[in-house]
C-alpha cells in the first residue's frame, strides 16, 4: 500500500511538471511572438518616421528654394512607395493614412513647386502620418 500511494504522489507530481512546463513553454512562446511582432512594427514606424522627414524636406526643396534637384518628384516618389509598403507593418490606421498621402502626391505633385495650398496640404497629411505612427507605437504591449 505504502508503495502504492508513493507511486500515485510520484505520478501526480509528473503530470503536474509536465503541465507546469508546457504551460511555461507556451507563454514564454506567446510573448516572445508579441515582443518580435513589437520590435517590427518599431523598426518600421522609425523608418517611415525617416522616410516623411526626408519627404518633407523634398517639397520644401522644390517649393521653397525651387531646387528642382533636391526637390525632384522622383526621390518623393521614391519616399511615398516606401512608406506605403512599409506602412502595412505598423497598423491599418498608419496604412490607410499613407495610402491617402500616396493619392494626395499622385494628384498634386505637379503643383508643388508653385502652388502653397498643395504643399500645405501634403504636409498636413504628413503630419497626419506621424500621429498616427505615434499612437501606434503608444499601443504596443
Amino acid at each position: 500500500m505504502e508503495l502504492e500511494h508513493k507511486l500515485k504522489l510520484f505520478y501526480i507530481t509528473s503530470i503536474f511538471s509536465m503541465l507546469f512546463a508546457v504551460l511555461g513553454f507556451s507563454y514564454n512562446a506567446w510573448r516572445m511572438e508579441l515582443t518580435e511582432d513589437n520590435n517590427n512594427i518599431r523598426t518600421a514606424s522609425f523608418e517611415v518616421l525617416t522616410q516623411l522627414s526626408e519627404m518633407e524636406q523634398v517639397i520644401y526643396a522644390a517649393h521653397y528654394d525651387k531646387n528642382m534637384v533636391d526637390g525632384s518628384p522622383r526621390k518623393a516618389w521614391v519616399k511615398v512607395g516606401l512608406i506605403v509598403d512599409l506602412s502595412s507593418l505598423i497598423s491599418p490606421h498608419v496604412e490607410r493614412d499613407s495610402n491617402d498621402l500616396k493619392t494626395l502626391w499622385s494628384e498634386s505633385w505637379q503643383m508643388v513647386k508653385d502652388d502653397e495650398t498643395a504643399t500645405q496640404n501634403l504636409v498636413m497629411q504628413i503630419d497626419k502620418i506621424r500621429d498616427s505612427i505615434k499612437l501606434a507605437l503608444g499601443d504596443l504591449q
